[in-house]
């Protein structure tokens, strides 16, 4: 362990030297926040022709008689589609849509667009918006990686480069971590698809806004502990991951029920598939982005106005069948909500000297959650390759917008994942780690060899 520890801080230090150290906030910026840009550094005002309204506080209060574990009522449900947009008037459109979303549009019949009236729903609590302005301008990039962040806040509020504004989604908050039941979806043409039922505890130490320094949580990003509940023959199978916010790759583990043994799994990162995925996702894709980010250069774009999913209430709202959602070709678009938002958009090209089964990844991060609702990946050759799409939606308890279902298209493969699909189970433990249920003492490898002989 130690071995690693060192090669891993050195990897990191020639990744430090190659990219430099970049210069912080001006005051003037700083003193924005909570003004013409919002607590966490969105633009406060809507855009010029009022498609896209000023942000006036976000919606953080549940619909009257919900209660923590309740199922999600959608707050929009009786509001009616602007347009949409399919492969007749795709064209008109697609200075606002991800080259992503053109090509399906394009090359999936029946697929479309259902555009809804924008609503900038994001809400975060106070404590959070005052810690963001309090430690703006602490937390400073070296390389890729990010150092002498504060706990629970936005680190790079005002993003002057790309690499800022990914580890504003990075350290998005969503909650200080979570119990979460979902099934993974491997399409199939005929709508018989196959899945991968799992249970997972996650913590996100630097959510916490008892934390100070990365110091003390050891400069943890996040932590993973994830088990297999079906098909029987995989029952029982799990994986511990230990992401950092300071060196190339994170810990990984595996527990086997059949060999009663724990594992290191150093493969379990960037674009190595992962196990038992139908070679349909890399370790890095999830959710949407994970892992070290010193692959690639990092490019902001800049902000743009786009159609992207957006409260995805109805689409992750409870139903007894996942084959009313995740189709042959693409998930269910009467089902599917977009609305036009501004987004950072955020490019990653392949370093000199790297590899990577991406050559390049274009980002859109959402401006008032920092959560990522689209991504397009890119091959070896430069050609579209794969296809993310995210939702968005508000926790009220947190309160926080939070990020869970997610989809992937393969081009190659000519099929789809669907991820953290928990449509068909129970409601997320959202408060889990915040009232004790979900703790940072779990996450050790001498835990699954614990749970594995239970």
């Amino acid at each position: 362990m130690r071995l690693a520890h060192s090669l891993a801080l050195g990897a990191a230090a020639s990744v430090l030297l190659s990219f430099g150290t970049m210069a912080g906030p001006t005051s003037d910026e700083i003193g924005r926040l909570g003004k013409d840009l919002t607590p966490v550094g969105a633009e406060r005002a809507g855009n010029k022709d009022g498609a896209i309204p000023a942000w006036t506080g976000g919606n953080p209060t549940p619909p009257a008689g919900w209660k923590v574990g309740d199922p999600r009522p959608n707050p929009y449900k009786d509001e009616k589609k602007l347009f949409s947009i399919d492969a007749t008037n795709v064209d008109q459109y697609k200075d606002r849509l991800p080259e992503g979303q053109v090509h399906l549009i394009k090359t999936k019949p029946g697929y479309r667009m259902d555009i809804y009236p924008t609503h900038r729903s994001c809400a975060y609590p106070q404590w959070f918006y005052e810690r963001t302005a309090a430690k703006a301008g602490k937390a400073s990039i070296d390389g890729v990686y990010i150092k002498d962040v504060a706990g629970g806040t936005v680190p790079f509020p005002i993003p002057k480069t790309g690499i800022e504004a990914l580890w504003n989604f990075k350290l998005r908050y969503a909650g200080e971590g979570k119990i979460e039941h979902y099934t993974t979806v491997f399409s199939s043409k005929n709508g018989n698809f196959g899945s991968l039922k799992q249970s997972q505890n996650v913590l996100h130490p630097l959510s916490d806004p008892k934390v100070e320094s990365p110091a003390d949580v050891d400069s943890l990003e996040w932590m993973i502990l994830n088990t297999v509940v079906s098909p029987p023959a995989r029952n029982g199978e799990m994986i511990l991951v230990l992401n950092y916010i300071d060196r190339p790759s994170g810990d990984a583990w595996l527990y086997f029920p059949g060999q009663r043994r724990v594992r290191r799994a150093p493969t379990f990162a960037y674009d190595n598939p992962v196990p038992g995925y139908e070679n349909l996702e890399m370790v890095d894709q999830y959710p949407m982005y994970a892992g070290s980010p010193d692959r690639y250069e990092w490019k902001l774009v800049g902000k743009q106005e786009m159609f992207v999913p957006y409260n995805s209430y109805e689409f992750r709202a409870r139903r007894g069948d996942l084959h009313d959602i995740y189709l042959g070709d693409y998930t269910n678009r009467d089902l599917a909500r977009y609305e036009l938002h501004r987004v950072w958009k955020v490019e990653g090209t392949i370093r000199d000297g790297m590899r990577h089964n991406a050559s390049k990844r274009v980002f859109y991060i959402d401006e008032d959650s920092w959560q990522m609702l689209h991504a397009d990946l890119y091959d070896a050759q430069g050609k579209l390759w794969r296809i993310q799409e995210g939702s968005l939606w508000m926790a009220w308890e947190l309160p926080a917008c939070v990020q869970q279902e997610f989809v992937s298209y393969d081009i190659s493969a000519d099929r789809y994942i669907g991820e953290n699909a928990t449509q068909d189970g129970p409601e997320t433990d959202w408060l889990a780690a915040r009232e004790g249920r979900v703790r940072k003492n779990q996450f050790d490898p001498g835990e699954l060899r614990r749970q594995g002989e239970r």
